[in-house]
């Protein structure tokens, strides 16, 4: 068994690999998780409930589509003076729509995203923060085309493995784009109260879908139709592990930022999506004091490696005009809890 993150071995890191991918929607997922790597169902429990306690996994749930299920969303970038950042980023914590928030070098120090419901103005709950906080100045960088959402890492071979990607958009590398890709879907009373129970931490028990099901009273069966339902309608995204990327290895995180032409935006935006590298690929807005307009986030091992896959990238586009930001500091990340 393991006795700290960096003396994972092969079996944590195999329980990683399919519990980030797909955790099994089935009565006894960690016995089908077990089932796939011959051990026992015991052994599998033990290693997540350890892995959680040295906060390498975050969670175990559904991730929602924020934008489908009628929240407004969007990144903000705000300068803040050094001596000051702390304090502020604690301020912006305690909004419970803000999922991410980090320090990172450059202009802007502080960038964070935040979600709120239908009925709120997501530029006046910016705007609030901004005046609590002292920001020097700030931008709001919602996504304009979202190209890819690939959060994936081979835990075995210590490297990128966002291969398999969603482009809620419908963006392909024929440039082609869904229909309604940016409105809310309608959900019933009853979804509610089903996404209420699937977007909380799993319990690390045998049947933890059992007391949900027996909370909605319904199946377990019509649990999982009705995730499978989400999933087909792009409310949910998948059901799966969020691992603590740092403490998971891969101890850099890079927001490589690009100026890039309007009439290549999807094409370079598609060219970016491919690389193993990339978790998340959008375009921004631009302004006066900002040129950049895509966004990918790679993650790795080292900056070193962060470095060669953008310099990958330029040299595949074409496109030069770029920065890394790295982070220097995690405020917070989790997940937005809807409906609550």
């Amino acid at each position: 068994m393991t006795t700290s993150t960096s003396a994972m071995d092969i079996v944590d890191r195999k329980v990683l690999n399919i519990i980030q991918t797909r955790f099994p929607l089935v009565e006894m997922p960690f016995k089908a998780v077990a089932d796939e790597i011959g051990i026992d169902e015991g052994e599998v429990l033990e290693r997540i409930g350890d892995l959680k306690r040295k906060n390498v996994v975050r969670q175990i749930s559904a991730i929602f589509d924020t934008r489908r299920l009628g929240y407004k969303t969007t990144l903000v970038a705000m300068r803040l003076p050094a001596d000051e950042l702390d304090a502020a980023a604690q301020v912006i914590n305690e909004h419970p729509g803000v999922s991410h928030n980090y320090a990172r070098n450059g202009h802007f120090n502080l960038w964070f995203t935040v979600a709120v419901p239908p009925y709120e103005d997501l530029a006046d709950t910016v705007e609030d923060m901004a005046a609590r906080t002292g920001a020097e100045s700030y931008r709001l960088m919602p996504t304009i085309k979202f190209f890819k959402i690939g959060v994936n890492f081979d835990m075995v071979k210590e490297e990128g493995a966002a291969k398999k990607y969603y482009s809620p958009d419908g963006y392909d590398r024929s440039g082609a784009i869904a229909k309604d890709w940016n409105k809310a879907m309608p959900v019933s009373d009853f979804e509610i109260e089903v996404i209420r129970e699937l977007q909380e931490d799993v319990e690390l028990t045998a049947r933890p879908f059992s007391p949900m099901a027996e909370r909605l009273g319904i199946s377990l069966q019509e649990l999982f139709d009705i995730a499978d339902s989400f999933q087909e309608r792009g409310l949910m995204r998948r059901f799966s592990a969020v691992l603590h990327h740092r403490r998971a290895g891969f101890r850099s995180n890079a927001m490589a930022v690009w100026k890039v032409p309007s009439e290549r935006a999807v094409e370079v935006g598609n060219i970016m999506a491919q690389s193993r590298w990339v978790t998340h690929c959008y375009e921004r807005p631009t302004f006066p004091d900002w040129p950049y307009t895509h966004f990918t986030m790679i993650h790795a091992t080292s900056d070193e490696t962060c470095e060669d896959v953008a310099a990958g990238i330029s040299e595949a586009t074409g496109i030069t005009e770029y920065q890394l930001l790295y982070s220097t500091r995690e405020y917070k990340k989790t997940r937005v809890r809807y409906f609550v």
